[in-house]
């Protein structure tokens, strides 16, 4: 059955394809240039050339403070006294890079499937880049220190810590919310949150924050189909007006109603965690050949199966150094990952846009076997490995020390029951972070952000503080 009709959604037709088909998304609603906060909207063809806003996202972001802080956070090994590990920083601008080549080749064959884009409206295939890069830029904005166990810690702290006895002070999704701290939720918050004379934070298109959401839903209820998009969750209960505002304007579909919501994924958020699953796929497994944690004669074997269609044998034979040998590996394996990423994202593009193409990109790739040797021998030898397992270990307990101290002072304040010594530790605290007349629900989440905005060493500095180790 193929019959179609059509309905409008704002000034926008949509198509539905078939009985039980979702709606199709269409990319000249995808690609809004209005930005977060915006009255009116921005047509691409009024657009300057020399300052394209899609541009101006990935500055406004490479400026920002919380991008600055993921120079000295986790990525593989927390707290590293290396320089050639890679940190959120490096690691951001990495995916960054790849995005960019992701969304142009992308975008390129968008434009040529759906001509009048370009014709009509003035999309470039560069502008694809752009959007996918910018978000790429920003995909860790909103992690916390340590790496996904400073996640787990926050989490742990409210679930069997000291502030599970919060529990009862918040709704269901409120606490779901906490004790399943996730990192893209916060990131939403970071560039979407208004402050005292900055409404909408850092004003990004909706285009870019669309492709940023890699789980377009709450917190409850958890992983309730096996698409992808319901792996996690995307945004926090502070954030839900904001995240359906975007969800809107960008004509996502809607997958669930009534008071659980979730959308479709926007097609570019594909390319985006495609991007990052690249990269730390063949990036992380490069940091631990460096560390000495993974032997280059593990490494020859494993890239060169990724690489065998394309490797130059007499140039890299030439190669003397480790060094320059890993390096044209992994500029080849990343190569190779791209085209074949591109290659299942236009074959799946109608699926993608009507919200059924239900895995990561990678996961259709024909190179899924070695993909897999690769991150099972990262897992085994880098992140189980005795230096991150203990650096983790002390995490847990610095970001416990520290939501233990703060959230104390702050709901004993927003209680009337505050110490002296209450008083000072909130004084610590930036400005921002220091209302405690607000919700006990806000107060707990402002806290655990402050703590996720810490970097490794800021994290470790503050401990020592507070513990009186170090004045």
């Amino acid at each position: 059955m193929n019959r179609c009709a059509t309905y409008y959604r704002g000034a926008l037709k949509k198509t539905y394809l078939a009985d039980n088909y979702p709606y199709k998304m269409n990319w000249e609603q995808l690609l809004s240039l209005r930005r977060y906060g915006d009255v009116n909207k921005r047509l691409r063809k009024e657009q300057d050339e020399t300052r394209l806003g899609f541009e101006v996202d990935y500055d406004r972001i490479i400026f920002s403070s919380a991008f600055r802080s993921l120079q000295d956070k986790t990525q593989v090994i927390p707290l590293s006294k290396t320089d050639f590990v890679h940190t959120r920083l490096t690691h951001s601008l990495e995916v960054s890079v790849v995005g960019r080549s992701l969304g142009r080749v992308a975008g390129k064959k968008i434009l040529e499937k759906h001509p009048h884009l370009k014709d009509v409206h003035g999309y470039q295939f560069n502008d694809f880049g752009a959007i996918v890069a910018a978000a790429a830029l920003a995909h860790d904005i909103g992690n916390p220190p340590f790496g996904h166990s400073g996640e787990k810690a926050i989490g742990e702290y409210f679930k069997t810590g000291q502030g599970a006895r919060y529990k009862e002070a918040l709704s269901e999704k409120e606490y779901q919310d906490i004790i399943d701290f996730e990192g893209n939720a916060n990131g939403l918050k970071l560039l979407t949150e208004s402050r005292e004379g900055v409404e909408g934070g850092l004003r990004l298109s909706y285009a870019t924050l669309g492709a940023f959401m890699k789980y377009p839903k709450e917190s409850l209820p958890k992983k309730t189909t096996k698409h992808i998009a319901d792996k996690k969750f995307g945004f926090f209960q502070s954030e839900k007006q904001a995240f359906v505002a975007i969800a809107d304007e960008l004509g996502l579909n809607q997958t669930r109603k009534g008071k659980d919501i979730s959308f479709s994924r926007h097609p570019l958020t594909f390319l985006v965690e495609a991007a990052d699953d690249i990269c730390y796929t063949i990036i992380d497994f490069e940091d631990g050949i460096n560390l000495g944690l993974i032997s280059e004669d593990y490494a020859l074997e494993y890239l060169i199966k990724l690489v065998k269609d394309r490797i130059n044998t007499k140039k890299y034979n030439k190669l003397a150094y480790k060094e320059d040998r890993l390096s044209y590996l992994r500029a080849l394996a990343i190569s190779t990952l791209i085209s074949d990423a591109i290659d299942v994202f236009v074959a799946n593009e109608e699926a993608i846009l009507a919200g059924t193409f239900d895995v990561a990109l990678l996961d259709k790739s024909k190179y899924t076997a070695q993909i897999d040797d690769i991150i099972a021998l990262s897992v085994n030898k880098i992140y189980r490995s005795q230096d991150v397992l203990e650096k983790e270990i002390a995490g847990y307990r610095i970001i416990s020390d520290l939501l233990d101290v703060y959230t104390t002072a702050l709901i004993r304040t927003h209680n009337g029951k505050a110490s002296n010594y209450d008083q000072l530790v909130i004084k610590m605290l930036p400005g921002f972070y220091q209302h405690s007349d607000k919700p006990i629900y806000e107060i707990l989440l402002n806290t655990c952000c402050y703590v996720a905005s810490l970097s490794d060493s800021a994290a470790v500095h503050m401990h020592n503080k507070i513990m009186g180790k170090q004045l």
